[in-house]
Parts: structure tokens; sequence; C-alpha cells
């Protein structure tokens, strides 16, 4: 099993990363240009390790004054675990920053590397560098809400509880009311202890039929999350699969939804319906959509399964058999289900 995305929750739902005012500053270096835009077409075909060891190339050879190459760098080396170019390319924004926005923004892309990189490896030594470098984004810029947040979760998993709860209410209401970053922020407050387990990253979509799904929204359900395309052979021969467990679980606490890696929407409507796909479908329009991404997917067909407190517990490449794990989950959601008819009651005798 991968870890990839445990590792990109922070990232996904934190960091905007065109957070400075810049987002399309390239490189000057004309080497650089060609090699950057080498490393956005290894993107845009799904291949993450040759875009990013493209854009270290470009930003060394513009002299370390990409941002552009950067924040790809930020992103993708938390993506692929690659801490020390990660951090380095952080560091540099923060050398080239000069407005408070921008500062801010540097020195929070410095704390979520670190903060990530804390998770894998499990040392406080870094969510304590990463406290401090929230602090210095929210000296440059108070009410930066990227840094209350990611703040809140270097302080979590320092355990120093009350703080990280003093961040996360903060957060929430600088935040629409009801929205999905707003609830998410309010279960952190209420339990730490999914901060520190790690939830899957957060997201809202809008399926083929027009539902709106918030994974925030799902709690108490198991979630089935299936990246796929019509124009991979393996995830059409995964798609029976997936109609069978759609099947078996009817009626479970258990919600399957399929996320299309397609670039032609009607072509893909046609599919699912020829082919009877009638549970959640959702069009993420190929590798660059923004589930996509947020769950770091980098091969077709992916599934990862989350519980009913939204953690992460499995993620399959693959044709994979998962009802196995589907059943003890949809089973721990039942009983969740039922303690909480039953708590109202033994309250009142």
């Amino acid at each position: 099993m991968r870890f990839t995305t445990i590792i990109l929750v922070l990232a996904c739902i934190l960091s905007p990363m065109g957070a400075q005012e810049k987002t399309d500053e390239g490189p000057t270096n004309e080497k650089a240009q060609k090699t950057y835009k080498e490393g956005l077409a290894y993107l845009n075909n799904g291949a993450t390790q040759l875009a990013f060891d493209d854009f270290a190339k470009a930003d060394k050879q513009d002299a370390g004054h990409c941002l552009a190459c950067q924040k790809q760098m930020v992103l993708h080396g938390i993506q692929l675990r690659a801490w020390k170019v990660a951090e380095t390319a952080a560091q540099e924004m923060i050398a080239e920053a000069q407005r408070p926005h921008d500062v801010a923004a540097a020195h929070y892309e410095l704390g979520a590397v670190l903060t990530n990189e804390g998770m894998v490896q499990n040392k406080d030594e870094l969510f304590t560098r990463a406290h401090e470098e929230m602090t210095r984004a929210l000296a440059a810029m108070p009410q930066f809400s990227p840094a209350i947040l990611g703040d809140g979760e270097a302080l979590a998993c320092l355990k120093q509880d009350e703080k990280a709860i003093a961040c996360f209410e903060q957060f929430a209401k600088m935040m629409p009311p009801g929205s999905h970053e707003q609830k998410r922020a309010l279960r952190y407050a209420s339990r730490l202890d999914l901060v520190r387990a790690r939830l899957a990253p957060s997201f809202v979509l809008t399926t083929v039929d027009g539902q709106r799904v918030s994974l925030d929204d799902l709690q108490g359900k198991v979630v089935l999350l299936d990246f796929w395309a019509t124009w991979c052979p393996d995830c059409l021969m995964a798609v029976p699969h997936i109609r069978d467990i759609a099947k078996k679980f009817h009626g479970e606490p258990l919600v399957i939804i399929s996320i299309s890696l397609d670039s032609n929407q009607e072509e893909w409507k046609k599919f699912i319906e020829k082919h009877e796909m009638i549970w959640p479908q959702y069009f993420d329009g190929g590798w660059k959509g923004p589930i996509t991404k947020a769950f770091g997917v980098q091969a077709i067909p992916h599934t990862f399964t989350i519980d009913a407190d939204g953690v992460l517990q499995d993620e399959r490449i693959g044709d994979a058999s998962i009802e196995g794990k589907l059943k003890k989950l949809v089973a721990q959601a039942r009983d969740l289900q039922t303690t909480a008819k039953e708590t109202p009651q033994a309250e009142g005798h």
C-alpha cells in the first residue's frame, strides 16, 4: 500500500499553491523555459516524477529564481517525499519574497513541507519547525488563513491541544458558514485525533446527475473513490467489479464515487449510461483535475477507501479485491450508527 495521499492531506487542504500574486511567473532563462514546458507536458500525461525532475532542473537553470518551478517542486516534492528538494524550493521562495502576502505564503509552504515530512517521519522536531514557519507567516500577514490552519495542524501533532483548537476555531470563523473548509476545521477542533490520524483530502464535487457531494458531509459512511477513464483498458475490465460492489452493499452505509479522468465529457456520459453505472459519477477532466491531483493519482484504475471518520484506510492500484476491507469498515460504520441512535435513549433513563 502506498501512502502518497496521506502525505498530501495538508497540502491539499491548506495550500492554494498560487498564494503568491505572480502565479504564472515562469523561468526567464531560455533553456529553463524549454525544460519547464517539458515538465508541464509530463505532468499533463501523469508522469509526476519526470515532471518533478524537470521543474527542479529548470529552477537550477534559472539560478533559483523560477517561482513557478518552486511551487511545482513543493507540491510534487511532498507527493514524492522528496523532502530536501521541496524544502530547498520553499527556502528559495522565502529568499525572493518581498510583499507581505508573498512572505506569508512562502513561509507557509515551507511549514507545509515540514508538517508533511513530520507525519511520515513521526518526528516532533519537524512539527516544531513547521510551527515556527507558520508563526513567521502570520507575523508577515496576521490574517493569512492557510497558515492559521497549518499552525493548528502542527500544534495538534505536537499535542499542544488548546493552542491547536484555538487555531482551528479562528480559521473556521474566517470561512463561509457551512463551507467544507469550515466543517473540516470544526471537526478538527472537536476531534484532534483526526488531525493526527491524517484525514483524507477534503473535496466537494457535483455528480453527473447534479448531486452535490462533500466528503465532510459523508461523515458516518464509508467512501470508496474509484479513479478511472474510458480510454483505460484495465479500468474497463474493472467496471463490472465496481458494479458488483455497488449491488452487494446496496442499502449499507457505503458511498461509491467513480471519478473520471476522461477529457471528452460527452463520450464519458454515453459510456456510463450504456454500462448502467448508476452509482455517483464525477467528471474530473484528466490528470490535472482537482480531485485527481488532491489524491496524488498517478495510475488508474486506482481506488481509495475512507472510513466513517474520514480517515484514509486503504489504497489500491489495479482491479484489486477490496470487499474484505469494505465489509469490515461498513460493519464499523453500522455499529457507530447504532450507538448514535441508542445514546439519546440511554441518557433519557
